[in-house]
């Protein structure tokens, strides 16, 4: 693993040191003296993760940190705050500055590169889930990715796995303050309750006593539905061996017995911070996606779906000997709705016809928007004869019911012309189904409307 690692302290030895520790682990070093340089290079060349020191003239790492979280185009970007100064108060000053972690000196190798391994790994998965939210945004189908202080403040949801009472009461009474916390003594049964109860966080001591922790945290880590879900590992001071494998699995973070209180709070808000943020980017992207393929008026997929989608449904049929067929729906005389009752008007006619399609066809057959007032249904394992009673059940379905529109005020008499289109031959494609039911639609308005007319060619 590599990245960009920004280390900013006043002092040349320190600098100098950690550069060598984190090259010889093949990360890419970026250095900078002070705290207005950081924020500049935070700007300028977008590092992966900083490694801030707290006491500097002028600018401390406390402000430093307050500064980038605050900017957008920074906030995303872990820091991890390295000091001489060894006062719980002051780990949680930093931290409750927006720090991801906070390592005092001297920093051990392998406090150094776990830490920065760890949050580099998260960082890459944030990038790529606010890289594709972005996009979307750009493509305006969505409004971003913005997180408001209230989804921030709202309490979390925490399940600690601890055997010793003692210790899960103390956890539990500090976290008690600001989240909802449940406690589980059968790691077995924390795996359950994690993979179906909406945990935020799950706290596993390390110190079980007939169970290994890491077994519960690499189970964790395999299953879908808790593989995001962050993990707090608690250890004991002599644990390190396990510690470094606990990290590899893909334990979020750690804290080290006797556990402070403020620095509990502060490393679960982190976690639960970043699991809101990362759910948050990826709620985004599914809607980006589901809003590219489907119509915004009628909910129904978009001309985009289908033609992406045709051709291998008509392949999958080809391949296996089974029938397909198309349907194209045009609502008879749409534009008259417009100009007599207005736009909205003939937006309500396209809902509620859209809704009515819904409920007329099966849960196999896709159903789009093909622009305007025309749509298509492609309906699998459909021959001709079926295509034709379906398409004439749903033309009777629009024709006995009036659309109610203007809020219910006013009922529209509406009709469509309906042309069937089949898989015929070996060599067919989707644009000569299309033709055919095209053709048949044409000629369904041609004689009269408010007919069903199956492949005119």
């Amino acid at each position: 693993m590599t990245a960009r690692v920004l280390v900013v302290d006043d002092i040349l030895a320190n600098v100098k040191l950690l550069e060598a520790r984190l090259t010889a682990e093949y990360f890419e070093v970026m250095t900078a003296m002070s705290g207005p340089e950081a924020l500049a290079m935070c700007e300028r060349s977008a590092p992966d993760i900083i490694l801030l020191d707290v006491m500097m003239p002028g600018m401390d790492g406390f402000e430093v940190c307050r500064r980038i979280k605050s900017n957008p185009k920074t906030l995303h970007i872990p820091v991890v705050m390295v000091t001489a100064l060894d006062q719980s108060s002051d780990r949680v000053r930093g931290l409750e500055a927006g720090a991801d972690d906070f390592l005092t000196k001297p920093v051990s190798d392998i406090a150094l590169i776990t830490r920065v391994k760890s949050l580099v790994r998260l960082k890459m998965l944030t990038d790529e889930l606010r890289m594709r939210a972005v996009t979307g945004r750009d493509m305006g189908l969505q409004d971003g990715v913005d997180f408001t202080s209230n989804q921030l403040a709202q309490k979390g949801k925490v399940l600690v796995v601890d055997d010793r009472r003692s210790s899960y009461e103390r956890i539990a009474s500090t976290l008690s303050a600001e989240h909802a916390v449940e406690l589980e003594i059968d790691p077995q049964e924390a795996l359950f309750r994690a993979a179906e109860n909406g945990y935020e966080l799950v706290i596993v001591s390390l110190g079980l006593q007939n169970f290994d922790g890491l077994r519960l945290c690499s189970q964790l880590r395999s299953l879908e539905r808790t593989r995001m879900l962050p993990i707090l590992l608690v250890t004991e001071p002599e644990d390190n061996a396990k510690l470094l494998r606990a990290l590899d699995i893909g334990v979020n973070d750690y804290i080290v017995r006797p556990i402070d209180k403020n620095e509990m709070l502060a490393r679960a808000r982190t976690q639960i911070r970043r699991k809101r943020y990362t759910d948050h980017l990826r709620d985004s992207l599914q809607q980006t996606m589901e809003m590219a393929v489907t119509d915004a008026l009628t909910g129904l997929n978009n001309r985009r779906y289908l033609e992406s989608h045709l051709s291998t449904l008509v392949d999958q049929a080809a391949a296996r000997g089974k029938a397909l067929s198309l349907l194209i729906i045009d609502i008879d005389f749409f534009k008259s709705i417009n100009d007599t009752y207005g736009h909205d008007a003939g937006d309500d006619v396209l809902r509620e016809f859209a809704k009515r399609i819904r409920r007329n066809v099966r849960g196999i057959d896709l159903a789009c928007r093909y622009g305007g007032e025309e749509f298509v249904v492609v309906m699998p394992e459909t021959d001709m004869a079926l295509a034709y009673m379906v398409a004439e059940r749903l033309r009777q379905r629009v024709a006995s019911e009036p659309f109610m529109v203007a809020g219910g005020s006013k009922a529209i008499d509406v009709t469509i012309s309906i042309g069937i289109g089949a898989l015929e031959k070996a060599d067919d494609t989707p644009e000569t189904i299309i033709k055919r039911a095209d053709q048949a639609v044409y000629l369904a308005k041609r004689t009269g409307r408010n007919r069903v007319v199956a492949d005119a060619a």
